[in-house]
């Protein structure tokens, strides 16, 4: 049996265990489709940051900082296996490289493709290119919605959680870390 056919099975097995008919007609390719939709969801699994950040390291003389801001991202928490959705904000000081501005959303989808808790995920994206671009400092600020909180438990919604990692300057130097905050919290232009 392979993992996709014990996959399927796990999966009718907890649709019985809720009271359904995995037989009847709306539910027979449920099984395939959230073992597929799983799969996407955690393939962060899969996936080395290091190795994405290194395809694209460049050489440079800039040492302004670099903000990648509104980075929208989805995953699971890892308590209860239901969405996260919010946004990332990440910001580096390059010390002689700088790297390929898409690697930067492609490493949130790493950690956020992931079982997650959003303080965990904040602090993985930062140490990931704190490790690997090595720059005078790195910035993470997640903003989030926790489907965890909304739809059970306390149930309330449209609260939002938020989360920050900084490295380097960003947390010796108030003036670096004032600048970031600005950029993130100040409107994007409205042909954006």
């Amino acid at each position: 049996m392979n993992n996709n056919q014990e996959f399927e099975q796990t999966i009718t097995k907890m649709l019985e265990l809720l009271g359904e008919d995995p037989t009847r007609e709306g539910l027979l390719k449920t099984p395939s489709r959230v073992a597929k939709a799983l799969q996407f969801l955690t393939e962060g699994y899969n996936q080395d940051p290091k190795e994405i950040l290194n395809q694209a390291l460049f050489t440079s003389s800039n040492d302004e900082m670099v903000v990648v801001r509104d980075i929208e991202f989805y995953s699971m928490c890892e308590h209860h296996m239901l969405p996260i959705i919010g946004r990332v904000h990440v910001a580096y000081i390059p010390d002689g490289k700088v790297v390929g501005l898409s690697k930067i959303p492609r490493i949130v989808n790493v950690f956020a493709r992931r079982l997650q808790i959003q303080e965990q995920m904040t602090e993985q994206i930062a140490d990931a290119i704190t490790e690997t671009i090595n720059p005078k400092g790195v910035a993470v600020v997640v903003h989030a919605r926790h489907m965890c909180m909304e739809m059970r438990g306390v149930q309330k919604i449209n609260s939002t959680t938020v989360s920050s990692a900084l490295r380097g300057l960003f947390k010796s130097d108030q003036r670096t870390r004032s600048e970031f905050y600005n950029i993130i919290n100040t409107p994007a232009p409205s042909n954006f």
